[in-house]
């Protein structure tokens, strides 16, 4: 049946601090039906572990992923595709902070769960694209939504409506890549340091400051405003900031531990 096969690999770092989320499906990662399903139970797993801080969505292919299994796309029935996009957008329900290390061809669902995460790095190899209207069908997991939010109306219009890729030197200069790193080995360790870094914060203030960035952004300014006013004094009440303050006059490293 086409719409199984593949994995999502989840492992952990030795202290248990950062997820690793592994996408694996032969060279071009093509994504199946269960392994949407399956980003959903691990992201699930991830929230539900108050020791992770960090996820890190990663491939082990050849390429991030060529994206979803076309063909197995027809064994669905029409009705089931209601609730597409809802699994695979699983990073940005998180309330932790998600890093997608890209590396090659990211297409289709894989753009669209990479768009989900919170930051992306990618290698010069790296191409975004939403291709479906290439197969008479547009992008149908928040593809439409969330690259118009990063890269402005009009460019994506003419991505989505044009099916053109975004290299790697565009999605950065776009924002859309936060970095860009030589190959895929100093991808990996880039993201490593990043998740290391992120790892030491308050899991309070990561989870308050996505929170707040994500809700914020689609409303008013002064009611982004407001929601950050609010979400400042709900920290000032944490131990960790008590924490951060101290560690500050005592010229040391705060030790958080989200609370």
């Amino acid at each position: 049946m086409a719409l199984t096969g593949g994995d999502v690999l989840l492992d952990r770092s030795e202290d248990g601090r950062i997820a690793y989320l592994t996408l694996s499906h032969g060279k071009y990662t093509v994504v199946t039906w269960e392994m949407r399903q399956l980003v959903a139970d691990r992201f699930a797993e991830i929230d539900a572990d108050p020791e992770v801080r960090v996820v890190v969505v990663r491939s082990d292919g050849e390429h991030f992923t060529s994206g979803g299994d076309i063909a197995g796309f027809m064994e669905v029935d029409p009705i089931d595709f209601t609730d597409l996009g809802h699994n695979v957008t699983a990073p940005a329900r998180s309330a932790k902070p998600v890093i997608a290390a890209i590396d090659g061809y990211c297409f289709g669902v894989g753009c669209e769960m990479v768009l989900s995460c919170d930051i992306r790095l990618g290698t010069p190899r790296t191409q975004l694209a939403l291709p479906e209207m290439n197969l008479g069908m547009i992008p149908g997991s928040g593809g439409t939504q969330r690259l118009s939010r990063l890269i402005g109306l009009s460019r994506a219009k003419y991505h989505i409506m044009t099916a053109t890729r975004i290299d790697a030197e565009q999605a950065h200069d776009w924002g859309v890549l936060a970095e860009i790193h030589p190959d895929r080995d100093a991808l990996y360790a880039a993201v490593e340091k990043l998740a290391v870094k992120m790892a030491g914060f308050s899991p309070a203030a990561q989870r308050t400051a996505k929170e707040v960035l994500d809700k914020g952004i689609d409303g008013p300014l002064h009611t982004g405003i407001d929601l950050e006013r609010k979400a400042y004094a709900m920290l000032r009440s944490t131990n960790d900031f008590a924490e951060g303050v101290k560690a500050f006059g005592d010229k040391r490293k705060a030790e958080f531990t989200g609370r």
